[in-house]
């Protein structure tokens, strides 16, 4: 299996390591931590005598003096094994944990112990086109996505269409975090019409029907198992009337494009491919977040008058408007949104991503081939280089 350089950056101290099912958390703590004292507690022997005495990982621990870096695995099976980090760490040895897990959520639930901040929270998300380099192709990306478990696969399109029931079974099903699957399954589909969209809980819960309380809850766990995110409205020094309401994700294209239902007429219409290549950008600009050293993060921007920008990402460092098409050619509509914000926020750079070929500059906003744009998009380096942004293309 091909191996690739992740972009993720380990911390010094103790950390959490959270994201979905797929993402390559093991593999990549594997790579990082060679001669760790490794605790998989995916090993059935292995949790029903941690599960039954969680004071025995001071023995394992006593037991191998010469390593300094715990990694506990999947760490969310055994909730109790947090008080017995949590006593190490507070005796100050010299002690790295790396703590593996899908969610927090479950974490959470119990009661259990998060160290009270004397650990990091980190996420690992799907891979990011840079990170794969020439085996980056958008149109395979918007089809299959980007989860390592796929992309490495001889057989993309059939772990994919497993995924989410693999999904349901492991981490909804056997956790109990919901009383009826076919509810929930039936709720998947449905929500996967707001992918790239505002959330309506009251349409949701009526095509569903259930409960807008349900249908809320049923949001929330897909956001804490990090299979979803929110993109918040930008409203700092807001000169105009703004929507007040978050704009809706699914983490992964290709997660996407199983969950989205469809006939043979909407196979490969325009308003899939559109919210389809949003998304894909959508993903990778989290993770450019979450990975950046520097502080940023991403935002919406739209009027009571449905003027819009896909993507505001705004931080240390990076003040950047990202409006997504998927056409080939540019006209002046697909521009108004960006000029109307440039307009209010003169100190902000503008990018217009499309599917042409050509890299054009139209007044003070950069047009980009969405392809070249993912993969020149590297954590801790910035979006667009200055003299891009500045010259006439």
């Amino acid at each position: 299996m091909k191996q690739y350089l992740r972009y993720f950056q380990q911390p010094e101290e103790s950390y959490f390591l959270f994201g979905p099912r797929g993402t390559g958390k093991t593999t990549l703590i594997r790579q990082l931590y060679p001669e760790a004292l490794w605790l998989d507690l995916l090993q059935p022997e292995l949790e029903r005598s941690l599960l039954a005495r969680p004071e025995k990982l001071l023995e394992m621990i006593a037991a191998h003096p010469q390593k300094k870096i715990i990694v506990i695995d999947e760490v969310q099976k055994i909730p109790s094994l947090l008080n017995v980090v949590h006593f190490v760490i507070e005796k100050k040895e010299q002690y790295q944990f790396v703590l593996t897990g899908s969610s927090a959520r479950k974490l959470k639930r119990t009661g259990a112990n998060l160290l009270g901040g004397r650990a990091l929270k980190k996420t690992l998300h799907p891979f990011m086109a840079a990170e794969i380099g020439k085996d980056f192709h958008l149109e395979k990306a918007l089809s299959e996505g980007l989860l390592p478990l796929v992309v490495q696969s001889n057989n993309p399109h059939n772990v994919l269409e497993g995924y989410i029931a693999l999904y349901l079974k492991e981490e909804i099903q056997a956790e109990g975090l919901v009383r009826h699957l076919e509810q929930f399954t039936r709720f998947l589909d449905v929500v996967s019409f707001s992918h790239g969209s505002v959330l309506n809980t009251t349409n949701i819960a009526r095509e569903c029907e259930i409960k807008r309380t349900t249908v809320s809850n049923y949001i929330d766990i897909l956001e804490e198992l990090l299979l979803a995110y929110s993109v918040p409205v930008f409203t700092k020094r807001a000169a105009r009337q703004l929507t007040s309401h978050p704009k809706f994700y699914l983490f992964d294209s290709g997660v996407f494009q199983v969950l989205r239902p469809r006939g043979a007429l909407e196979s490969r219409s325009p308003e899939i491919d559109g919210v389809a290549l949003e998304g894909l950008v959508g993903q990778h600009l989290i993770a450019w977040c979450d990975y950046n050293q520097k502080k940023a993060a991403l935002f919406f921007w739209r009027t009571r008058s449905d003027l819009e920008v896909d993507f505001i990402l705004y931080g240390e460092t990076e003040f950047m408007a990202i409006e997504v098409k998927s056409t080939k050619k540019i006209f002046p509509d697909h521009l108004k949104g960006l000029l109307v914000f440039l307009e209010d926020y003169p100190e902000a750079s503008a990018c217009l991503l499309y599917r042409g070929t050509e890299r054009l500059k139209i007044g003070k906003i950069l047009c980009l081939p969405v392809e070249e744009f993912l993969q020149g998009l590297v954590p801790n380096q910035p979006l667009l280089q200055s003299s891009l942004m500045d010259k006439k293309c």
